[in-house]
């Protein structure tokens, strides 16, 4: 006998949900995805040592909101600065973090998003 038919609509149901929660992680063409997909993805690994909010300095990191994309690559594939970039607060914490690499450009929209400085 087959399923009822309450059964089957409730999991057609969650197989969209499912479906629509992988969609919204992945990468899409909007800059406005790519900038939520930075987001998580600096939550997830840049605020045990710069600020949640990017804008502040955080713990050992300095404020990296407004960070172009050239300096976020430089950071976070080789821990060093681009040629004739002075750094706001020298330091040598940073570790490279190459497994980042696919997630530079989302980095760079969010951070990108924002004003270098906090409103006064």
């Amino acid at each position: 006998m087959g399923m009822p038919h309450a059964t089957i609509r409730t999991l057609a149901l969650r197989a969209q949900l499912v479906g629509l929660l992988l969609c919204t992680a992945c990468p899409g063409n909007d800059s406005g995805d790519l900038v939520s997909q930075g987001a998580r993805i600096y939550k997830q690994n840049c605020i045990a040592c710069h600020n949640i909010d990017p804008m502040l300095d955080g713990a050992t990191g300095p404020a990296v909101a407004g960070s172009s994309l050239e300096l976020i690559e430089a950071r976070v594939m080789r821990a060093q600065y681009p040629p004739g970039y002075v750094p706001k607060k020298p330091s040598a914490f940073m570790v490279p973090l190459p497994f980042l690499q696919k997630e530079i450009p989302a980095l760079a929209a969010y951070l990108g998003s924002l004003p270098a400085q906090p409103p006064k």
